[in-house]
């Protein structure tokens, strides 16, 4: 386990990327469905209770959520996106704010694409996966509350998942995950370490961090 994760703090929520902390250093960007457990996921993997926000209603994540880790490292948590009972007009905002924030980001160095174990690889989450390999950023894909499903089934989950996702021309890796088991924790610290790493060797492009 890399001890730096559990030291996040919260910096501000920004609904424009005027208001986000500047563009410099590294960031891993959480996305996925508002019920996915990206909140979750997040206070998991630092060791805080409550260091993102955890609504009982799904989608209460409306604006970029910036955490540091250190002067050179954050993460990113962005509006869920599939679920939140909001007028239209106000998901309409979200995307935009989302891709508006993917697309003209400098600083942003991969994805964390976080999927319930019980429903992956949903509409959006396909188009997230087409747009990292669209720009060659990296992947990791979390499958949350595995602990919802015998581990037989999470694993088929997990495999079915890896060999749809085999013909990407990206790097992409793919794991099992559970807050409240606290199950996959290593592991995620230890895609988190190879995801900025690369980015920390050469500023000059993308790696592979496999």
């Amino acid at each position: 386990m890399n001890p730096i994760y559990i030291q996040a703090k919260f910096i501000n929520s920004s609904p424009h990327l005027k208001d986000t902390p500047p563009d410099q250093g590294l960031e891993v960007a959480f996305a996925g469905r508002s019920n996915a457990g990206k909140s979750s996921a997040i206070n998991t993997l630092t060791r805080q209770n409550s260091l993102a926000r955890i609504s009982k209603t799904p989608g209460r994540t409306q604006m970029l959520n910036f955490f540091e880790i250190n002067e050179q490292q954050r993460f990113v948590d962005l509006p869920g996106y599939g679920y939140a009972k909001v007028p239209l007009e106000v998901k309409k905002k979200w995307h935009e704010l989302m891709e508006t924030y993917l697309t003209q980001r400098k600083s942003l160095c991969a994805i964390i694409l976080v999927m319930d174990v019980r429903h992956p690889l949903t509409e959006f989450d396909w188009k997230m996966v087409e747009w990292c390999e669209h720009t060659g950023l990296p992947l990791h894909v979390l499958l949350t509350k595995a602990d919802k499903l015998a581990y037989g089934a999470s694993k088929n989950t997990l495999l079915q998942v890896q060999r749809e996702l085999s013909h990407v021309s990206f790097p992409v890796t793919i794991q099992l995950f559970s807050a409240l088991k606290k199950t996959g924790i290593d592991e995620v610290h230890a895609a988190l370490d190879r995801l900025f790493k690369p980015f920390q060797d050469d500023q000059s492009g993308i790696s592979n961090p496999s």
